[in-house]
């Protein structure tokens, strides 16, 4: 009898130093420092974890209508902090963005050659609606060499650069380029970087939906690198040649003035610097002034470096100037709406001092992956009454439904208000025939008052309410709390058009016909009406808005 012996050695695969980090060895997002690793580039199975997987989120109004627009550009201590673990890390303060109501384009900035929006980013982004930009960057002298060595020759070069940075982006799925060129040309390589441009912007809107390319003002026609501050004859071939122009900061407003006559002026993105270094308008805290001059004029704002009040502040107060800064800006950005249904947040910045599951802490520790980040809410206040009644919103660290953060909303009731409405999500939403509607929320001590749910519609002949009716044999799922906190309480209930409003702890399924929803909004309204003030702290944990053929989802919405 003959015995046949195998032997059978596994090895494991090295890693990749561009995909991993060496003190970790865990999954990172990158960048590409020159020509060359660009041009080799080829994608492997260790890309694949770098590949964002939410789509970009459809809005209202589409970007590419013709309302001022607002670009954040993200430029922070060189780049790939926190946020290249792909997979999250443990970092007690991290830097995270959350007022993505506001922003239509999102660009990740630094000055490697070839910078990759890190992949969580992507995804935040896309939740909410926004297009996510890399850039591509030369500088100076080293800067000039790269650009003659592929502009200056036959077009097969650049053409080839343009075929690269196109792939990028529709491989690990962000959504355009800033092209960023700040070092002198020579006449041979200037005359090939409007061809470059309307190769690159052409080829990206082919294969990437919704691709932008932008050219930021810096080098002329002439080759000569010096920045306009505006759009004008001497770099107007650029912008000609694709998406749009983001201008250096130094304007004045006789620089605005002379391009109202521009056909394409939401297309010009004018250039603030919030950390407000040289001779600029406003910056900082008084930002509003340079926004309030730029959207006189009707143009699109490029706000560069927003992450000055986490650099320059204590960082245990970021949130709180966080939303001090953004909210000196409010009456002049232009929020846009969702458009899809279901539409389900927990309110999770994709950071937390805990993490939780419904209701309870899984985890102590801090935590931080911005690709956990749920849809935010418009952080915005009401006031009432000359301001006796009034509610606001924050966010909330230390308690939540599921991940790392819930709503906290306050307010005052005065005697002569019996009820308030803050809207929470802006809604352009076609409503199907049966919706869904539940949410989590807490109240602190025992207050008169009540919390409800409204939707508004558009007004419409046609919109009504058919029916409302209550689902059985459903069994809710548990929703365990710290015996240190009041319980949560699970909520299903619609208030439409000020018609109904139903019962706790039960879920309900509203007919619907012909409507349009427009906003969604947490209510607050006394249960006596006695004359006297009301009080009351409020979180809310989860809010969830779901079609009848989302139903199994909605049911059993964590498996």
């Amino acid at each position: 009898m003959k015995v046949y012996k195998e032997v059978i050695r596994y090895e494991s695969a090295p890693l990749s130093a561009r995909h991993h980090d060496r003190g970790t060895t865990e999954p990172i997002s990158f960048f590409f420092s020159n020509l060359e690793e660009l041009l080799s580039w080829k994608p492997t199975s260790q890309d694949m974890f770098n590949i964002a997987v939410t789509p970009l989120a459809k809005r209202y109004p589409p970007i590419d209508g013709q309302r001022p627009r607002t670009l954040v550009c993200h430029d922070m201590m060189g780049g790939y902090l926190d946020d290249r673990f792909i997979q999250g890390t443990d970092s007690k303060e991290p830097y995270v963005f959350y007022h993505w109501q506001y922003i239509d384009i999102f660009v990740y900035f630094s000055h490697r050659m070839f910078t990759l929006p890190p992949v969580c980013w992507t995804n935040a982004a896309h939740k909410h609606g926004v297009s996510v930009l890399g850039t591509f960057i030369t500088e100076w002298e080293d800067g000039g060499k790269v650009c003659e060595s592929f502009l200056a020759g036959d077009e097969a070069t650049y053409k080839a650069v343009a075929d690269q940075m196109v792939a990028l982006a529709r491989f690990y799925r962000f959504d355009g380029w800033l092209i960023n060129i700040e070092n002198v040309l020579s006449p041979a390589a200037v005359s090939r970087v409007p061809l470059f441009l309307s190769y690159l912007t052409e080829k990206l809107h082919s294969q990437v939906p919704g691709g932008l390319v932008l050219w930021y003002d810096s080098v002329l026609h002439s080759g000569e690198l010096k920045w306009q501050n505006e759009l004008n004859a001497e770099n107007r071939q650029f912008f000609a040649a694709c998406d749009g122009i983001f201008t250096n900061y130094n304007w004045k407003e006789d620089h605005l003035q002379r391009m109202t006559a521009e056909p394409r002026r939401t297309d010009i993105y004018v250039g603030v610097d919030i950390f407000a270094r040289g001779d600029v308008v406003g910056g900082k805290f008084e930002t509003i002034k340079s926004l309030e001059m730029i959207r006189q004029y009707g143009f699109s704002a490029a706000l560069f470096a927003p992450g000055w009040v986490y650099e320059c502040f204590n960082r245990e107060q970021f949130v709180e100037n966080q939303h001090r800064f953004w909210s000196l800006l409010e009456n002049r950005l232009y929020s846009h709406s969702l458009r899809t249904l279901p539409i389900c947040s927990s309110f999770c910045l994709g950071r937390g001092k805990k993490r939780f599951s419904y209701g309870q802490a899984e985890e102590i520790g801090p935590w931080f992956n911005l690709s956990a980040q749920e849809l935010q809410p418009i952080f915005s206040d009401v006031a009432a009454d000359e301001g006796a009644s009034y509610v606001r919103c924050r966010i909330c660290p230390q308690d939540a439904w599921h991940g790392g953060n819930s709503l906290l909303i306050e307010g005052t009731l005065s005697g002569e208000t019996n009820a308030v409405s803050l809207r929470l999500f802006s809604l352009h939403v076609p409503t199907p025939d049966k919706l869904m509607l539940s949410m989590v929320y807490k109240l602190e001590g025992d207050p008169n008052v009540s919390v409800s749910l409204e939707l508004s519609t558009q007004d419409a002949p046609l919109c009504s309410v058919e029916s409302v009716t209550e689902i059985t044999g459903i069994a809710l799922r548990p929703s365990p709390c710290s015996p240190r906190t009041a319980p949560y309480i699970v909520l299903a209930l619609f208030r439409g058009c000020s018609l109904m409003s139903l019962s706790h702890f039960r879920f309900y399924e509203v007919q619907l016909s012909g409507c349009l929803l427009t906003s969604l909004s947490v209510r607050f309204a006394k249960t006596k009406h006695d004359g006297q003030d009301e009080n009351f702290v409020c979180r809310v944990g989860e809010i969830r808005v779901y079609s009848q053929a989302t139903m199994l989802f909605f049911f059993f919405p964590r498996i």
